[in-house]
């Protein structure tokens, strides 16, 4: 045999493991980063899901406060007593600690969605919690604010996630059959 007859099929048997080392190198690092992205995505998803969750409980709370200032008719009251403050007191560090979940794994309209989000919940607490401008004509529009900041945050939420289609619209607050009774 002769050295030409002897290093081709050496050559082809590395140049099998070489191509088979590059392509198993770039499937598991694809597989990877796949496994990263649903991760986070995973971590993502639970971060929105908490922020708004704990985002709609403090302004149905500051509703009902403001049900119970007269601000405004929808719902039951609830009379800032001063465990019920303690307890809102409370509920706000939890929001406060969850935006920084947002913060740490949103995108940029996300993060700038919760912000807006933010405001118009801390302008519905001032009025609620006493603000001696705050009237009935003040309240709905805030409110109404608010519901306008978190239908954008769930937007912008399901955008960064990749939710295809979406979010229904809101319905009127509250329907017509509601102001009938």
């Amino acid at each position: 045999m002769n050295l030409t007859s002897q290093i081709l099929p050496l050559a082809g048997v590395v140049i099998g493991a070489a191509t088979s080392f590059l392509v198993t190198a770039l499937t598991e690092r694809t597989r990877w980063k796949r496994q990263l992205s649903v991760r986070w995505d995973e971590r993502r998803l639970g971060a929105y899901a908490d922020y708004a969750h704990i985002v709609k409980e403090l302004a149905q709370r500051y509703q009902r406060i403001a049900v119970a200032r007269g601000l405004t008719t929808d719902g039951s009251p609830l009379e800032p007593t001063g465990e019920v403050l303690e307890d809102l007191a409370a509920t706000e560090i939890r929001r406060s600690a969850l935006s920084e979940t947002v913060v740490l794994l949103g995108d940029t309209r996300t993060i700038t969605a919760s912000r807006k989000m933010n405001q118009c919940l801390w302008h519905l607490e001032g009025l609620a919690r006493g603000n001696p401008t705050a009237t009935h004509q003040i309240w709905g529009p805030a409110y109404d604010a608010y519901r306008d900041a978190r239908q954008n945050f769930i937007k912008q939420a399901r955008l960064d996630l990749g939710v295809i289609g979406s979010a229904t619209d809101q319905a009127t607050w509250f329907p017509d059959w509601h102001s009938a009774n």
